[in-house]
């Protein structure tokens, strides 16, 4: 006789238009239950639209009647928010008092590193007036949704997407805000946004120490921030302010970045800092956390990221910069259990 866990592998294969993730991983699944060869699922709507009910509705249906000794399948749904399903392991912010040192970027390096590792990953991008996040994954479809809510644009690896720019009629609209209403914009991505069921959602922040990261920090349970910063002494000082904010607020720095190092000459393979001399171990030590990497300025990945194919860059630092990520991660959750 069939029983609830055959039921909820041949669910494995139903996945959520949209986002493209299993009733599992959108974290969908309320309850099953088996009697007398009739199979009873229960599903959350959170953010379902009426024909995507239908839809996974039928898909639930045939899915089980093909398990044996199944003669009858009844699929209702429960209405649910978001915020209500969603579980998420990780919220990590990647901040920077300085405008143009490469956030985005790295939030996308960071993303794709996690994934790679088999992680389930999302980035919800809190720059409202600035966002680039979509150009750099190639994504320029609308989200989809219901009355209780939208779902992320999934990416073409599987990377959970969410900006403001997916919801405009055009790329290039500016979105001309207050800070409270950028603020309001930001909490909506946290608690109307199916993310299901994550191991990590990684936050692009804006630049500066203003509303919007502020609103980050107070309002979304942030696990820690990744600092982002460039070689220039202007630049190191501003992003300084970032890490006293995040000191002052008692948010953990996991572990700060360089980008823009350096340029590796294709003649000799000498590396060229144009930007000056590195700041990388000065600012580790002024945030107390680890260094997780150098990013270079490479032409090709700038190319990548111009024609929305960033997740076609493979490189060993984004594979180093990811692992680094993960054992700062781990330690300081070590570093968080009480002894005995």
């Amino acid at each position: 006789m069939v029983d609830e866990a055959q039921i909820r592998e041949s669910l494995e294969g139903v996945l959520v238009p949209g986002p493209m993730r299993s009733l599992a991983q959108m974290n969908l699944i309320r309850a099953v239950e088996v009697s007398d060869q009739k199979a009873k699922v229960s599903l959350f709507s959170a953010a379902l639209g009426e024909s995507t009910r239908e839809w996974v509705r039928d898909k639930v249906e045939q899915a089980v009647r093909e398990l044996p000794d199944v003669k009858e399948v009844e699929t209702d749904f429960v209405a649910t928010k978001p915020a209500e399903v969603n579980q998420v392991k990780h919220v990590v912010a990647v901040m920077s008092g300085k405008g143009g040192v490469g956030k985005s970027l790295v939030s996308c390096l960071l993303g794709l590193a996690l994934a790679r590792q088999g992680l389930e990953v999302g980035i919800l991008d809190a720059d409202i007036t600035g966002p680039s996040i979509p150009r750099m994954f190639g994504i320029n479809v609308r989200p989809m949704g219901g009355e209780g809510g939208i779902m992320p644009v999934s990416s073409k690896t599987g990377i959970e997407v969410m900006s403001i720019n997916l919801l405009l009629p055009n790329e290039d609209d500016a979105v001309i805000w207050r800070g409270p209403l950028i603020g309001r914009a930001i909490t909506q991505f946290w608690e109307e946004v199916l993310w299901g069921r994550l191991d990590y959602l990684i936050v692009d922040l804006p630049p500066g120490t203003a509303d919007a990261p502020l609103t980050v920090l107070q309002s979304l349970p942030v696990s820690g921030v990744v600092i982002v910063f460039s070689p220039q002494e202007l630049a190191a000082m501003v992003v300084r302010k970032a890490v006293q904010m995040c000191q002052k607020m008692s948010i953990p720095i996991i572990g700060v970045i360089e980008n823009m190092s350096y340029l590796l000459l294709p003649e000799d393979g000498r590396r060229l800092e144009i930007f000056g001399s590195s700041k990388a171990q000065e600012m580790a030590m002024a945030s107390g956390a680890p260094l997780l990497g150098q990013l270079p300025i490479e032409p090709e990945l700038a190319r990548l990221c111009d024609a929305g194919d960033i997740e076609r860059y493979d490189s060993p630092l984004v594979t180093d910069f990811g692992r680094s990520f993960v054992e700062a991660i781990a330690t300081r959750g070590k570093q968080k259990q009480p002894t005995t």
